[in-house]
């Protein structure tokens, strides 16, 4: 602290002796042994605080710069999935447009298939009345033959074997 050599310490304790005198030298010697120590806690203490005090700022700068990463950190995040999403909502609106294209064609094929099942119907109708109709529900037995009348109406002759 103070840029004291030996010599002037001694001369310093000999002025000391010389004024205060012998039977009082060792009790003010304990005194200022401890006011020195005093002293030297004193300024201990305030270079602890000192330091803590910086410490607490530089932790408080990197506590911001830590924030300000983490905000960045958010910000990038929340931009790349901002920018996933939408390929993803295309694709949902591209295949909702394909649904719903689907739906009108199948729509689409059930009203052309009615309409055409709708056209067959009444040419059956048409062509049940306008022809005679055939007998479709009796079948030939074994052992006899068929064979046209003139008429065109057919006739089943049975065989005796």
């Amino acid at each position: 602290m103070f840029d004291v050599s030996f010599s002037e310490l001694l001369l310093i304790g000999v002025i000391a002796l010389i004024v205060i005198g012998p039977e009082r030298l060792p009790k003010v010697a304990r005194t200022l042994g401890h006011l020195v120590g005093r002293a030297q806690r004193y300024v201990s203490d305030v270079k602890a605080d000192i330091k803590r005090e910086m410490d607490l700022e530089q932790i408080a700068n990197l506590k911001n710069q830590i924030d300000e990463a983490a905000s960045t950190v958010k910000s990038s995040l929340a931009q790349a999935g901002q920018e996933l999403r939408k390929p993803l909502d295309e694709a949902e609106k591209s295949l909702k447009e394909a649904s719903n294209s689907m739906e009108n064609l199948i729509e689409q094929a059930k009203t052309d298939l009615d309409a055409q099942s709708g056209d067959k119907s009444a040419d059956a109708a048409a062509t049940t009345d306008a022809s005679p109709a055939k007998d479709t529900q009796t079948l030939p037995l074994p052992g006899f033959e068929t064979a046209d009348d003139n008429d065109g109406a057919t006739t089943r002759t049975g065989s005796t074997t």
